[in-house]
């Protein structure tokens, strides 16, 4: 799935090798992480969030092409930001540089950080929610 979900971005920066891809993938996934992501009964992806330093990593988030466009991976990403501003934690993701993925993630409040021949790292910080019964009264400043 993590192939096909990539495959279009890989070809534009002629780099698309299934056993290349594949062997990258295998040597850093961790199952106690991976969640599938099921819509009407069916899978269609998967999202790996692990532990990193002061944060999270969003490892991977692949949603089949089919399913594409629907608005399910927005749904899984607004679930692991919430459970990161909960938690108050910052959450770091990386995406190809030509991936359609990199407009994803900045219009969720990611901020690049880096760059590399082939990727663009970004990070969001934590964005804790203060429910509005908690706000100081009449702290208001210009």
């Amino acid at each position: 799935m993590r192939i096909a979900a990539m495959r279009e971005s890989l070809e534009r920066l002629g780099r698309f090798d299934p056993q290349r891809a594949r062997g990258r993938f295998v040597a850093g996934f961790d199952a106690a992480w991976t969640r599938h992501i099921v819509v009407d009964g069916q899978r269609v992806g998967f999202v790996v969030v692990r532990p990193q330093g002061d944060g999270l990593l969003l490892d991977h988030l692949y949603v089949a092409p089919a399913a594409q466009g629907r608005g399910v991976g927005a749904e899984v990403m607004a679930d692991v930001l919430a459970d990161a501003d909960a938690r108050g934690l910052r959450v770091r993701v990386t995406a190809l540089r030509e991936s359609a993925a990199n407009r994803f993630y900045e219009r969720r409040g990611f901020a690049l950080v880096d760059r590399t021949e082939w990727d663009n790292h970004f990070e969001r910080p934590a964005c804790p929610r203060v429910p509005l019964g908690d706000a100081p009264h009449g702290t208001i400043e210009p």
